[in-house]
């Protein structure tokens, strides 16, 4: 009886022939991901985008919002994204349709005004999130317990800002961030910090590499530092940037495993990558 049981108990524990990935994992989109894939300008989903204007919402500026064309996968998981100081959307306007082409719901904002602070983008990213999640035309596209921030410069403070103020946040992107506060103990997203050997704006001496040392031990975190690159590289298509910028939001916005390959080990220093540090393997 007890050999019975056993050998039925196997059964059930054993995934039916055929089974996918999908099946385990719900939030899992899109094919397996290959190098050329993750750093392809446009992912396996096709784009459309709608524009948001700032009469229409409170709280930030309006935006333009990236999604997948196709509603077959279900919903996805959404990113804000916020430009720096002085800057407007059109400054980070490709991480829009980059981003999403690989399966995720992307608004690219406006602040408020274009002298905001850090702590003011932060609240305009959460904003942004809301508005989304719950007024946008495409909110029924997005699930809204899987969601992400990125930013440039003081757009980049203000996703710390923003992850310490909603640690329910999947994931955290500050692009050579710039925040007068460089300790972030409190912070309890997943957070991958950019930085720029070259930058003389928010020198990572003094900024990204003290966000990234501030953040918990035990927290999924890692530091990107890019070789011969200025604050502004952010602003321009950039396959680093996209590459690790994507495997970390599929990794933690949609809890998709196979992402980790380029995470973990850590990437090694090359014509790129300055540093990168991180722990491994990632558990969230």
């Amino acid at each position: 009886m007890l050999a019975a049981l056993t050998a039925a108990a196997a059964l059930i524990a054993v995934p039916a022939p055929g089974a996918s990935a999908a099946d385990e994992n719900p939030y899992e989109r899109g094919p397996a991901p290959t190098v050329t894939s993750i750093e392809a300008v446009r992912g396996p989903y096709a784009v459309s985008q709608t524009s948001v204007s700032s009469l229409s919402v409170s709280g930030f500026g309006g935006g333009t919002v990236y999604y997948p064309t196709s509603t077959a996968d279900g919903t996805f998981g959404a990113v804000a994204v916020s430009p720096g100081y002085t800057a407007y959307q059109s400054s980070i306007a490709w991480l829009g349709p980059r981003l999403a082409s690989q399966g995720f719901v992307v608004f690219t904002i406006d602040t408020l005004t274009t002298l905001d602070q850090p702590a003011s983008r932060g609240r305009q990213l959460l904003a942004a999130l809301d508005y989304l999640t719950q007024r946008s035309a495409v909110r029924g596209r997005i699930d809204a317990s899987r969601l992400a921030v990125v930013g440039h410069s003081m757009g980049g403070g203000g996703t710390l800002e923003a992850a310490k103020s909603r640690p329910t946040l999947r994931a955290a992107v500050p692009l050579t961030g710039w925040n007068l506060d460089t300790s972030w103990p409190e912070v309890r997203t997943p957070t991958l910090v950019v930085g720029a050997d070259g930058d003389t704006i928010a020198p990572v001496a003094t900024h990204s590499e003290p966000f990234y040392r501030s953040l918990p031990g035990t927290l999924d975190r890692a530091y990107l530092e890019l070789n011969n690159a200025t604050h502004f590289t952010p602003n321009s298509s950039n396959t680093t940037i996209a590459k690790y910028s994507v495997a970390w939001l599929k990794r933690f916005v949609d809890d998709d495993t196979r992402y980790e390959q380029f995470l973990c080990p850590l990437p090694s220093p090359g014509a790129t990558i300055e540093e990168y540090r991180g722990n491994c393997p990632h558990t969230s």
